[in-house]
């Protein structure tokens, strides 16, 4: 029961703060020169009293980074990793639907959730929580929430794929990590994550083919040519995985993947 509340915490968190980011994102341009706020609802009055009713700009540019939102939180966290991981170990399983698309996207929602926790908590207690207070502005809320983003992706980031996207964006340089903008760090982010996880794959996928050239070798020696390699190996495969608890050794890996 802790455990399901702490990742439910984690949740609201997440989205929490995701909001606030994104937002933030949006609406920062014009929340430096506003001068006024304007009203969410605007309602006219016609000279014979009838009422017609608009929402503002930020209305609309608040309903669409909510629908952004999923893609904001896959670009920002570890799910991009985990999910490519978990991917490939079904293909090199043999098992293009067991376990299915739900199982793995759920168990990597949740993994997000445990690796991303202590980034989550450092974003809602410096950003989120004193915003909600009414203690800090909008604008300072967004810089506080997206700092723990921006550290986490920065130390999963390789040198070379921000510079990449530093010459791309026509800039000279960054004096400080802290001056990237998240224009530059979410593509290098996910480039490097895209890396990783194909790093990762690959040592995953090796063992497989394994056995899948030792069954297809044995077939072939007793002239079961007709006979496929991997309905026979594909049971090798499960045993194989379960002896040497699987995923166990595959989730805590990853986990730990993202502590260096």
């Amino acid at each position: 029961m802790s455990i399901a509340r702490t990742l439910s915490r984690n949740a609201r968190r997440a989205v929490a703060v995701a909001l606030v980011a994104g937002a933030g994102i949006a609406l920062l341009p014009h929340a430096v020169h506003a001068q006024a706020v304007l009203p969410a609802l605007a309602i006219k009055t016609a000279k014979n009293g009838a009422q017609t009713y608009s929402l503002t700009i930020q209305i609309l540019i608040l309903m669409t980074v909510l629908t952004l939102l999923p893609a904001i939180l896959l670009a920002m966290t570890a799910f991009t990793r985990i999910i490519i991981v978990l991917s490939i170990l079904r293909q090199a399983l043999g098992m293009t639907t067991t376990p299915s698309n739900q199982v793995l996207t759920s168990l990597a929602l949740f993994l997000t959730f445990f690796v991303m926790s202590s980034t989550l908590n450092q974003a809602y207690t410096n950003g989120v929580q004193p915003y909600l207070a009414g203690q800090i502005a909008g604008a300072v809320a967004v810089d506080r929430s997206v700092a723990p983003l921006k550290r986490f992706m920065l130390a999963q980031t390789r040198a070379d794929d921000l510079r990449l996207f530093t010459r791309l964006s026509g800039s000279p340089g960054f004096a400080n990590p802290d001056a990237v903008p998240l224009s530059v760090l979410i593509p290098t982010f996910m480039t490097s994550e895209l890396k990783t996880a194909f790093q990762i794959g690959f040592m995953i996928y090796i063992p497989f083919v394994v056995i899948d050239l030792v069954v297809a070798s044995v077939l072939m020696s007793m002239g079961m040519m007709m006979l496929s390699p991997m309905l026979v190996s594909l049971p090798f495969k499960i045993m194989l995985f379960v002896l040497v608890d699987g995923w166990t050794l595959l989730l805590g890996t990853l986990a730990a993947s993202f502590h260096r």
